[in-house]
């Protein structure tokens, strides 16, 4: 190595730490306010004097502003420089949590969530690509475990923090907590977040836009919906317009010179098992967290705050675990953590499906420990490796389409949760004699839960088979 690469090497690492510090308060933050609100739907159907399925669009109305904006981010980040993504998306995220603090209407509220959607729909991919031009690969997998950290540990705590704000203020603190933590993180963030990348500007093809708009929107948006039934009208309408809109858009995509979504990214096989083992974990992970403050709260009969604490010890776990298995991803590679992660996984979901009213809540931290763990071996390690084998010109792209269908399959895996859940409760009170008797209530709805902890069985042991072909990613191109 000559003494200038030295120089440039070093120059480098000043530039990295406060460029990674920034993205992980700002990430923190915005993942933190994401999942807080959702432990006080219950306050804000009484304050507002809603239904649970108004209620509900607080979060496909958040899913669906990403499932719309993710895509198209590989073409922003290749229009504007890393510093200005980074403001424009905390000032997104600052505006959002203000309207959140001063809403006293729903619809106000749901103006906020679209918006807070927006600076993280902008923020995320913009971290991952940060990370793969910055990173040098042998490093990158302790510095996306520290990435994972974030992204674990935020959500995990925001249902605790929240059941705590509740207990004694309204759900407005919630936003108003988060507000000067995301101004602090947008002062540090002008001070030190360098550019990373330059403005390729390539060509804007508005065609593309809409029917990734219609495509992932109408996917996001149908399976979203889905609680209310899957015969319904306008679940079954959404998912056959966004299924057509996605194959035309990726039929365009292919065709064309300069695609705004470089699709070419799936000819590298192990980024295509990476992104299918992401897939996977974020299907358990979410329906894993819709389903057990329920089953908390409503089999067990705990407090929201309860519920809450009993689900922190494995997200810290997870989150803290996350670093050192990036550590060991660097040091053997992903083979060995993903299949034993995802083994562990699976045993996790198999302990739920036997989840009853008398079920001790050490059994429910312990699985919900144990889960965790698996997850923790898989993400990173599965992500990571993927991304590896792109070459540079394609890591926006990459970023773009892993982040997309982490949306879309959290969306789906909720869905997909909700309905069985519901199906479940209606099959065992079709069978009783009385139904409307409050014991019968709360023994049908632990069924369901049993079933949807079924289908993540199932989702679990297709992840397995996936994880048999995942191949440590020899790196050829240089960061």
């Amino acid at each position: 190595m000559s003494m200038n690469e030295s120089m440039k090497g070093t120059e480098t690492n000043l530039k990295t730490v406060p460029i990674i510090i920034s993205f992980v308060v700002a990430g923190f933050i915005g993942l933190f306010s994401e999942t807080a609100l959702n432990m006080a739907l219950n306050n804000l159907i009484t304050s507002f004097g809603i239904d649970e399925t108004t209620a509900q669009w607080l979060t496909t109305g958040y899913l669906l502003t990403l499932g719309i904006l993710v895509p198209v981010s590989g073409l922003i980040l290749q229009w504007f420089t890393t510093r200005q993504l980074f403001i424009a998306s905390l000032i997104a995220s600052i505006i959002g949590t203000f309207i959140g603090g001063i809403a006293s209407t729903f619809s106000v509220l749901m103006i906020a969530r679209v918006v807070q959607a927006i600076g993280t729909a902008l923020l995320l991919p913009l971290m991952f690509n940060t990370i793969l031009v910055i990173i040098p690969p042998y490093k990158r997998g302790r510095v996306m475990g520290i990435i994972g950290l974030v992204i674990m540990f935020a959500p995990a705590v925001g249902p605790t923090i929240s059941g705590l704000i509740l207990r004694s203020m309204s759900w407005h603190w919630i936003f108003w907590i988060s507000l000067p933590l995301l101004i602090a993180s947008l002062a540090y963030g002008i001070i030190f977040m360098g550019n990373v990348t330059k403005p390729t500007k390539p060509k804007i093809d508005v065609l593309s836009i809409i029917l990734s708009t219609i495509g992932f929107g109408g996917i996001v948006f149908g399976f979203s919906n889905a609680g209310e039934g899957w015969g319904s009208l306008i679940v079954i309408t959404s998912l056959i317009v966004g299924g057509i809109g996605l194959l035309l858009f990726a039929i365009r995509q292919l065709t064309m010179k300069q695609p705004i979504l470089n699709l070419r990214a799936f000819k590298y096989p192990m980024f295509t098992v990476g992104l299918l083992m992401v897939t996977v974990c974020m299907m358990l992970i979410l329906s894993s967290m819709i389903l057990l403050p329920l089953y908390l709260q409503t089999s067990l009969a705990l407090s929201t705050f309860a519920a809450g604490l009993m689900l922190l010890p494995g997200g810290i776990i997870n989150g803290f675990l996350s670093p050192v298995m990036g550590g060991l991803f660097d040091k053997f590679g992903p083979k060995w953590l993903v299949t034993i992660g995802i083994i562990i996984a699976t045993g996790s979901m198999i302990g739920f499906s036997t989840i009853d009213t008398e079920t001790s809540l050490a059994f429910i931290i312990g699985l919900h420990i144990v889960m965790m763990v698996g997850i923790s071996m898989i993400m990173m390690p599965a992500q990571t490796n993927g991304l590896n084998q792109l070459p540079r010109e394609l890591y926006p792209d990459g970023t773009a389409i892993m982040n997309t269908l982490q949306q879309v399959a959290g969306a789906i895996g909720t869905a997909v949760a909700i309905s069985i859940l519901s199906s479940g409760m209606n099959n065992y009170l079709a069978k009783v004699a009385n139904p409307l008797d409050p014991v019968n209530q709360v023994l049908a709805f632990t069924e369901g839960v049993q079933r949807a902890f079924v289908f993540a069985i199932v989702v679990s042991v297709v992840g397995l088979i996936i994880s048999i072909f995942i191949k440590r990613v020899k790196v050829e191109h240089q960061a």
